[in-house]
């Protein structure tokens, strides 16, 4: 599981290495419902945020399950 997750990161760093040169405002080709697209920079930002949000479920669950507590 841990080597998965290794490769989606790595993969992650090259896709964004191959279009940062564009500058963070470049825009993605995929739209949203409303026809708008997101830039580069929203969707960092974006993923940044998701990841910090599971890994805050992840310190609920283990501290549910040993009752430690990050500090």
């Amino acid at each position: 599981m841990r080597a998965l997750w290794s490769l989606a990161c790595e993969r992650s760093r090259e896709n964004v290495r191959s279009v940062i040169s564009a500058g963070l405002g470049q825009r993605a080709v995929r739209t949203w419902p409303n026809g708008e697209s997101p830039s580069l920079r929203w969707i960092i930002v974006h993923m940044i945020e998701e990841y910090a949000r599971h890994n805050g479920h992840a310190d609920y669950l283990r501290e549910s399950v040993d009752g430690e507590t990050g500090e």
